[in-house]
């Protein structure tokens, strides 16, 4: 067990993931990466150590993840990574590029994933949170996959996940509407479990987190692995996504829509950052 000295010790100032031990079976880990919470290459990298250490931990059982940020889960993906250093990225585990690598096996853990979403989840950020088994979200959250509204095709497989989360017809309309969903409307969806009082959250996943980690890990897992095999979508459904987001994003012909939106406040904690399903359909279908 984790000694409060060694949980209150200095953390790796690069760190993006901070992992509290708070038992031996219930591990809470934070997300902090800069003003609204990027998804980087170094998010990439990290998520591939923090995966593997999940996986190696015997006594673990639940996993909740949240954000040092009550605006921010996680924004989105970086948009200006560095193209080059994503695409020269070895293939993990699964043989696929380590994004989806990451999502994949973040979903078959042997351990209960909880997203605990407080603050915005677009893009990569509602990627991340679909991989997980369960998403609880404040009542001032907001969710959303807005990357066909800017040209691209989603590459993290929401597709495969959001599909068979919440049937095809609403996956169209979150996908193809490139909109923001508030948390109410995604309780309704089933794009969340449900939804809390934003003060609240974190009381109650604590507690629903402590419940499952008195449980008996063999029975934990063991169902939870049973219902990967029933529910969960082929790995092969996942390369496709990426190398079609790979594909369309960054195209010239959405050079402009990219541009108005960083001059805006895009990956900022101000303007369009906080609005940006209305302020991406609103540019699409400006007669300009």
């Amino acid at each position: 067990m984790t000694s409060e000295a060694d949980r209150t010790a200095p953390v790796d100032p690069t760190a993006q993931f901070t992992v509290d031990e708070v038992l031996p079976s219930y591990w809470r880990v934070t997300f902090e990466n800069g003003p609204v919470n990027l998804v980087d290459p170094d998010s990439v990298e990290q998520l591939a150590q923090l995966v593997t250490r999940i996986e190696e931990s015997p006594a673990l059982t639940v996993v909740v993840f949240d954000s040092a940020n009550p605006d921010y889960f996680m924004a989105h993906w970086d948009l200006k990574s560095d193209r080059a250093r994503v695409a020269a990225m070895v293939p993990g585990p699964t043989g696929l590029h380590p994004y989806v690598d990451n999502l994949i096996r973040l979903s078959k853990v042997p351990a209960v994933t909880v997203s605990a979403i407080r603050g915005r989840a677009r893009g990569a950020g509602s990627e991340f949170v679909l991989a997980t088994d369960i998403r609880f979200a404040g009542d001032k959250a907001i969710l959303g996959q807005f990357e066909v509204g800017l040209g691209s095709v989603p590459g993290g497989g929401p597709m495969a996940r959001l599909a068979r989360l919440v049937g095809r017809g609403r996956a169209a309309e979150i996908l193809l509407g490139a909109d923001d969903f508030p948390a109410e409307l995604a309780e309704r969806y089933g794009y969340v479990n449900r939804v809390l009082p934003d003060g609240e959250l974190a009381v109650f996943v604590d507690a629903f987190a402590r419940r499952i980690a008195g449980f008996d890990k063999v029975a934990v897992t063991g169902t939870k692995a049973l219902l990967d095999v029933a529910s969960l979508p082929p790995d092969e459904e996942f390369g496709p996504g990426l190398a079609a987001f790979f594909r369309t994003s960054g195209r010239p012909e959405n050079a402009a829509i990219v541009r108005y939106l960083f001059e805006n406040g895009l990956q900022t904690s101000t303007g369009v950052e906080r609005d940006l399903g209305r302020v991406v359909g609103s540019y699409s279908n400006s007669p300009d």
